[in-house]
């Protein structure tokens, strides 16, 4: 599995890329914006972009602004020819860039299409469902990327939980454990509905509310929505690659690689996150505590 920084902070890119870990990096204009207010304005938001693509081992996701077909087709060309120079870039367009669910709805299939044929990469953002990484890859698209942390929100925000009360954005979603209390519920609700016909039950709204609880349309996590995906890829050949996006914590991170996911996009903390445990601190702290006069001074004596 390719690893990118999902970041536009050139420090945290550098020292990432000098460990040997990070295949690329996906930005937006918010964090390249505060990347470059952090320097003071010292250098221009050009330029930075340049410095970022430079840095790189691996395409760099620069975005689009528009949200009709036509703008966002020439704001990509504009980004491809500025930075494209500088090493590999990939243009991030959304798969729906409507803002009312009428307006632009195919707007961002006829980019992804006409860019895909110039042969300028794009990596099509804001993808909640399999249903619309299916049709960016039908496109043409070099990746798509499916939002796992904001799936996992919405499915908590649709069963009451409140972001900053019930949940970090960091923690971890149990998704089994909701889909077994979710199955328990719908086995209780059922008990206490009187011996009647198949249909009644299956029609019944208190029945289907409590079974359609814990899941987004069948999708019952951000790892579930990128498993889904990743079977339709495979099940028709397409090479559009997926990037795992919007992760939060290294379990993760863990789910999706074990999934076979071609990439996963994380933030720097959760590299970090990837790295630590408890035991191996401990374990760190017992190899130094054990080392004996005798062998350490192998190294004092061989400088």
């Amino acid at each position: 599995m390719k690893i990118f920084l999902d970041t536009a902070d050139l420090d945290e890119i550098r020292f990432a890329a000098s460990l040997g870990v990070i295949d690329g990096v996906t930005t937006n204009p918010s964090l390249i914006r505060r990347a470059v207010e952090k320097r003071g304005g010292s250098i221009s938001m050009e330029d930075y972009i340049k410095e970022i693509v430079k840095v790189v081992p691996g395409p760099v996701s620069l975005e689009v602004i528009s949200v009709e077909a036509e703008a966002m087709i020439e704001e990509a060309k504009k980004l491809y020819r500025l930075f494209s120079p500088y090493g590999e870039v990939a243009i991030k367009i959304p798969i729906c860039p409507s803002m009312d669910g009428e307006s632009n709805v195919y707007d961002g299939l006829r980019a992804i299409r006409e860019l895909s044929a110039l042969g300028i990469p794009v990596n099509v953002t804001l993808v909640m469902t399999p249903e619309q990484a299916l049709l960016a890859a039908k496109a043409g698209a070099a990746y798509v990327s499916p939002f796992a942390g904001r799936i996992d929100d919405y499915i908590r925000d649709k069963m009451g939980m409140k972001r900053g009360e019930d949940y970090g954005k960091a923690d971890y979603y149990d998704f089994e454990l909701v889909r077994k209390i979710a199955e328990k519920r719908v086995e209780k609700v059922l008990e206490s509905k009187p011996a009647s016909t198949s249909k009644s039950l299956y029609l019944d709204e208190e029945v289907k509310s409590v079974a359609s609880e814990g899941q987004d349309n069948g999708v019952y996590s951000g790892v579930d929505l990128i498993a889904r995906i990743l079977r339709i890829f495979r099940n028709y050949g397409y090479r559009t690659e997926v990037i795992a996006a919007s992760m939060r914590n290294a379990r993760q991170v863990r789910e999706v690689a074990e999934l076979g996911v071609h990439i996963a996009t994380v933030p720097f903390y959760v590299l970090k996150e990837m790295l630590v445990h408890y035991k191996t601190i401990e374990g760190v702290k017992a190899f130094a505590a054990d080392v004996v006069p005798s062998y350490r001074k192998i190294f004092e004596e061989n400088p």
